[in-house]
């Protein structure tokens, strides 16, 4: 497990404090939950296309070319 630090509000600080309380459970182990929780909700990252099909003049076969070519740029 690795060490975070997070900056927080006042009041979120303050929310965070009294649900520890409640609960019994410690801040960190709120706060990892609640990051857990989160980034599942979000969906998965979209594949995005380089338009290789979109150049009359770069067909899909020679787009590994292109990209070492242009990637590999000063």
């Amino acid at each position: 497990m690795h060490k975070t630090t997070l900056y927080l509000s006042d009041e979120l600080r303050q929310t965070l404090e009294a649900a520890a309380r409640r609960t019994g459970r410690a801040q960190a182990d709120l706060v990892r939950e609640a990051l857990r929780t989160y980034l599942e909700t979000l969906a998965p990252p979209v594949a995005r296309s380089i338009g290789a099909g979109d150049d009359a003049d770069l067909s899909a076969r020679d787009s590994e070319d292109w990209l070492r070519s242009q990637w590999s740029r000063p």
